[in-house]
């Protein structure tokens, strides 16, 4: 089967693009975020828009 160019170019315009740093992430990775939310619900048993007890469910 003919490829569309030779094997010896592949790869070649995405080791000339500049690096670019990530962005900093303001929110906790889904695992963490997960976690607080298994615990409020099911664990502490809170409703929806009750969070007047922040520092627990950590």
């Amino acid at each position: 089967m003919p490829t569309h160019g030779s094997l010896t170019k592949a790869g070649k315009v995405r080791s000339q693009t500049p690096k670019i740093p990530g962005r900093p992430r303001k929110f906790p990775p889904p695992k963490v975020r997960n976690r607080r939310n298994y615990v409020k619900r099911l664990i502490l048993n809170r409703k929806p828009g009750q969070n007047w007890m922040l520092g627990r469910g950590r």
